[in-house]
Order: C-alpha cells, then sequence, then structure tokens
C-alpha cells in the first residue's frame, strides 16, 4: 500500500502501528506515522483498507434537533441505509457551533466509514451567503449533502432534497390563483437553508405575476412565533393570504388571526408546509406541501452507495422530488368586494 511504499516498510509493519502492537521501534512507527499523515490516511482508514477494503457503513452528520424536518429526514436516511444492508453511524452537531461539522466528520473519517451523509441545515459561517461553513478537513470518500450546499470538497460530492424553493413556489400560486391579490409571508430563521428557499420560492410566485412583496416577517419555526405573527397581522385588513414557512408557524398564526376576530379561510387564507401529522386535525385543518423525505433519502442514499461501490463510474442522476400540494379547508378565494386593481 501507499503508506508503506513511503515509509520503506512492510505492510505488515503499517498494520502493526495502526494497530499499536509492540515490537515496533519508535523510529518506523514515527515514519509510518508520518507517511499516513502525508498521503491523508486516518488511523481506522487504514486498517478498514489493509482488511477488506470497505466497513460497509454509513456515516451521517445531523443537528441534533426535533424539529419536523431534520428528524423526519435522518428517520428517512436510516430506514434507506438499513435497507441497503450497510450499518449507519450518526453524529449530532449543536446549533451555534460553526466547528461542529468539521468534528463530526472527523469522528465518522476516524470509524472507517465507506460514505458520508450530511444533513445540516444551518448555515454556521456567520456570513449569511449560503457558502457554508468553510469546514476544513481531508475527506476520501463520497458525499451525500441533504437539502444545503457542499461544506466541503470530497471525491464525489451528491446532493439531495434540493428543490424546497419549488414548493414554496407551488403553494404561493395557490393562494393567488384563488384571487388574492398578494400572499404574505412568514419565514422562518433565515441561518436555515430550508427557510432561504422557502422564502426564494415566495418572491419567485409573487415575481412572475407582477405581485407586490409585502414586508417579511421572520419566526423561529415555533407555534409561538407564528402565533405573534398573526397578532401584527391581524391588525392589517389588507392581509388576505399568509404562507407560513412550516406547519407549527401556521397554527400558531391560525390561533391568533382567529382571537383576533379574523376567520381562516374567510377573511384570511393560511397555508403551511412540511404537512406534519397534526396539519389535518387542526381548526381548520391545514392546506400545506408534503416534503417527499423519505423519497429524497431513497435516492440520495441509493446515489451515495452508488459512488462508494463503483469509484471509477459516472455518479447516478437525481430524481426530480415529488410537488404534493394537500389543499384541505384554511384557503379559499379572498372577501367578496375586494378590488385588486387598488392594491396592484
Amino acid at each position: 500500500m501507499d503508506v508503506a511504499r513511503l515509509a520503506g516498510v512492510s505492510q505488515k509493519t503499517v498494520s502493526r502501528v495502526f494497530n499499536n502492537e509492540a515490537y515496533v521501534s519508535a523510529e518506523v512507527r514515527g515514519r509510518v506515522l508520518a507517511a499516513a499523515a502525508e498521503l491523508g490516511y486516518r488511523r481506522n482508514n487504514a486498517a478498514r483498507a489493509l482488511a477488506s477494503g470497505r466497513t460497509r457503513s454509513i456515516g451521517v452528520v445531523t443537528l441534533g434537533t426535533a424539529l419536523y424536518g431534520p428528524a423526519s429526514l435522518l428517520m428517512g436516511v436510516e430506514r434507506a441505509v438499513r435497507d441497503t444492508g450497510y450499518a449507519l453511524r450518526v453524529v449530532n452537531t449543536v446549533e451555534g457551533d460553526p466547528t461542529g461539522i468539521a468534528g463530526a466528520v472527523d469522528s465518522l473519517l476516524d470509524q472507517g466509514v465507506d460514505g458520508i451523509v450530511i444533513s445540516e441545515p444551518i448555515d454556521e459561517s456567520g456570513n449569511g451567503d449560503g457558502a457554508g461553513s468553510g469546514v476544513s478537513v481531508h475527506v476520501d470518500v463520497p458525499v451525500l449533502v441533504c437539502g444545503a450546499p457542499p461544506p466541503f470538497a470530497a471525491p464525489k460530492v451528491l446532493a439531495a432534497g434540493v428543490g424546497a424553493d419549488q414548493l414554496a413556489r407551488t403553494v404561493t400560486e395557490h393562494l393567488l390563483g384563488l384571487g388574492h391579490l398578494t400572499v404574505h409571508h412568514l419565514a422562518g430563521p433565515q441561518r436555515w437553508y430550508a427557510a432561504r428557499d422557502r422564502l426564494a420560492g415566495w418572491r419567485a410566485a409573487l415575481a412572475a405575476q407582477d405581485r407586490r412583496e409585502p414586508p417579511l416577517i421572520e419566526g423561529d419555526w415555533s407555534a409561538a412565533s407564528g402565533y405573534a405573527a398573526g397578532r401584527e397581522l391581524a391588525c392589517d385588513p389588507d392581509v388576505t393570504a399568509v404562507f407560513a414557512a412550516n406547519d407549527d408557524m401556521a397554527i400558531g398564526l391560525i390561533r391568533a388571526l382567529t382571537e383576533a376576530g379574523r376567520r381562516v379561510p374567510d377573511d384570511v387564507s393560511v397555508v403551511g408546509f412540511d404537512d406534519t401529522p397534526v396539519a389535518a386535525y387542526v381548526t381548520p385543518p391545514l392546506t400545506t406541501v408534503r416534503q417527499p423525505f423519505d423519497a429524497v433519502a431513497q435516492d440520495g442514499i441509493k446515489r451515495l452507495v452508488h459512488a462508494i461501490e463503483n469509484p471509477r463510474a459516472d455518479p447516478l442522476a437525481a430524481s426530480e422530488p415529488p410537488v404534493d400540494l394537500i389543499v384541505r379547508a384554511s384557503t379559499a378565494p379572498p372577501p367578496a368586494g375586494r378590488d385588486p386593481s387598488a392594491h396592484h
């Protein structure tokens, strides 16, 4: 192998060094470790290569959160990996730690994983430009990135879960199609890539139909932030339609509008995003868009495993995620008597 050749020793000696066996001089051990560092090898990576060549394991870096979107995607990834016969190793990061991804990736590589899934939904770079966190780590296995820009270079970087902007555009177009003059947007926190995608889709739908873009309201994904936004929007009689960036915020929004005497959907239509299990059972049942978490995970893991097992082959093309708009009772045409030309 390369380490043995560069260090001028046998493969057996390299194996002894990486397995911390005795009968290896300090000078030889130093040469082997220096050669491994120069070639970018890690201890377990080298041990893996000396054995079967692969550990048949996939590592996942994910934000430690119970929020519906990231948790559902992780569950989908777990099911998809299990179906392939690979083992799964999960490392959670903590929101607000810009070094979290690098540490998690390092940990997984030291465990000798054959591929890595990055399900890290937040831009921790602090620059807000979507360029990722600038992770400085040597990655020598294929990487699947879910719904975010790739945070580092790797031999093969695959993307999955893109298309949230199209889903957001679809729900905005649904409201405009009902006759609403414009659509207000209760956005998610803009450090989240998903929130940026939904904002972009909303803006694109309004621009395509030359509609006025109302001032943005930013929440934090919680029903409480939706409730606060609803109290603010209820004071504006021109608000007839609101797109909330997730179902929890939409539910809080509806509660505040109802308390203020603004009927949903008679006075104000509300749409959410995700189709959480409770969305069909609130009053009124919530119109929303369903995220294809399982389909995205299955397609992404299939492509990642193909890249692992066929390192010289071209990557498989990604499947187009479906758009599944769930129309329920929280949306309707705007109140009669509104003159669209008055505000256009």
